[in-house]
């Protein structure tokens, strides 16, 4: 079966890190642009970071910018996002989504063809 399932988040103070992982199960990522998404309540949904299949074409969002890195790992068939000095504006559902197109577009902006189910960050003292 084709899936991807997300897991990492959790409650973490301003200021701290944490590392989203999604794993992939029915398809390998290699050949797939990945990409996290967020959404915060009352809020769209918007593209945090992507990046083609080959590594050449990356994308993220200037709030993000500087802090976040995405990540993959082609062995364990598993995408990260890695979150450092996270800001109470960071708070919300983060999902992984992955792309056979291979290419990514200006703010992950595109049809991706699998999506995890998402997972709840919340940044709070």
């Amino acid at each position: 079966q084709l899936a991807l399932v997300e897991s990492g988040g959790g409650l973490v103070q301003p200021g701290g890190s944490l590392r989203l992982s999604c794993a992939a199960s029915g398809f390998t990522l290699d050949a797939y642009a990945i990409g996290w998404f967020r959404q915060a309540a009352g809020k769209e949904r918007e593209g945090v970071s992507c990046i083609s299949s080959r590594n050449d074409r990356t994308f993220y969002a200037d709030s993000v910018k500087g802090r976040f890195t995405i990540s993959r790992d082609n062995v364990n068939n598993t995408m990260y996002l890695q979150m450092n000095n996270l800001k109470p504006e960071d708070t919300a559902v983060y999902y992984c989504a992955a792309d056979g197109w291979g290419t990514v577009q200006d703010r992950c902006v595109q049809i991706w063809d699998y999506w995890g189910r998402g997972t709840q960050v919340t940044v709070s003292s």
